[in-house]
């Protein structure tokens, strides 16, 4: 590894089954039991399951039918996004008392460097316990925690001891921690991924160590570099307080599948308005336009238009979205729409990081 990775201290913090256990945590008559936030036996899609749900193989992104099916006895409870975000809002303030680097990932999950801290502590291990414990008193939630020299190893430390655990990959210890890690375990790592590489006789990190980058980029293309170096503990993405977004979308799943385009036109009027309110919120327009259309059997489909202007406004992004709608014929009922803009008009902004070096 490079010397710039040894001097780093990175955490991955990530709250356990976060959207249930906030549920569970309001309303005390759903403790211990297997719940499913959205979807519903019917359709949707689940977005967070409990861990007593998990028992049973109920987790996010399948759909409502299914988890129903693995689960006969599953509760689905309908999402709340604002109570979401007040609870993440106050983790992160808890956050940004131990180091201004903090990088969210999503609601539930962020790097934090504390390389150098507002606490004066040399341990991240101490301060990544201290984090947790006060989530726990503070906001009554258990989370987890990852710590090593760089955040592709704190990401896959982080769920290593889960729930309510933590697991510290010392720098001397990076190499081997990866040689015997399962190569599905590894962050980036999907399962299309997993398969093929398990065709090519890549099961552990050690197998994957042995390949050349040569052999990698042929199977794997731009991956390919990415998954030589990071096998070696190289890894120098720098936690990046200030994220900039790539992209803001809005979508909906139906209750009933709609096969006219003139019922989807209604639909997407809702959508946009959603969308520029977003947009506005965040002072944010794009160029680039995509429509996502997902059919009754689960395929999905996007069609993308770039104007030579930024636009936020629901009556143009309304009309280019019909275009887009009408371009080509829909090959089957649709359960799901929606709308993204991208190629923002966000400034990139660069943090200057003085890294020093502290035992862990």
């Amino acid at each position: 590894m490079s010397e710039t990775n040894l001097n780093r201290k990175i955490i991955h913090i990530d709250m356990d089954a976060f959207f249930a256990s906030v549920e569970q945590m309001d309303h005390p008559e759903l403790r211990g039991k297997p719940i499913a936030v959205g979807g519903s036996e019917n359709r949707g899609v689940v977005a967070a399951a409990s861990y007593e749900a998990r028992k049973f193989g109920v987790r996010s992104a399948i759909s409502g039918v299914l988890a129903k099916k693995y689960c006969p006895d599953l509760i689905f409870v309908h999402p709340r996004f604002d109570r979401y975000k007040e609870i993440s809002s106050k983790i992160r303030t808890i956050f940004n008392e131990y180091t201004d680097l903090v990088e969210p990932l999503s609601l539930d999950e962020a790097y934090l460097d504390v390389t150098i801290n507002k606490k004066g502590n040399p341990s991240a291990s101490l301060l990544a316990q201290e984090i947790r414990l006060r989530i726990l008193n503070e906001v009554g939630l258990t989370a987890s925690a990852g710590i090593s020299v760089n955040k592709f190893v704190a990401k896959i430390a982080s769920d290593y001891n889960k729930p309510n655990g933590q697991k510290t990959v010392n720098p001397d210890e990076v190499i081997s921690f990866l040689e015997v890690l399962p190569i599905r375990k590894f962050y980036g790592v999907g399962k299309v991924t997993t398969e093929k590489m398990y065709q090519l006789g890549i099961f552990t990190g050690l197998d994957l160590k042995s390949k050349s980058l040569e052999f990698l980029e042929k199977h794997f293309g731009k991956s390919g570099n990415f998954y030589f170096n990071v096998v070696r503990g190289i890894h120098n993405s720098e936690v990046k307080s200030d994220r900039i977004t790539k992209s803001v979308a809005a979508e909906h799943t139906f209750d009933v599948n709609l096969s006219s385009e003139i019922f989807m036109m209604e639909k997407l009027e809702h959508i946009a308005n959603s969308l520029e309110k977003r947009l506005r919120k965040h002072r944010i327009a794009g160029k680039t336009i995509t429509l996502k259309i997902k059919y009754s059997d689960f395929t999905q489909q996007t069609r993308s238009k770039t104007l030579p202007y930024f636009i936020a406004d629901k009556v143009l992004i309304i009309e280019n979205v019909k275009e887009l709608l009408f371009q080509e014929r829909m090959k089957d009922s649709v359960r799901l729409l929606g709308i993204s803009l991208s190629n923002l008009n966000t400034e990139v902004k660069k943090t200057v990081v003085v890294q020093l070096k502290f035992a862990f």
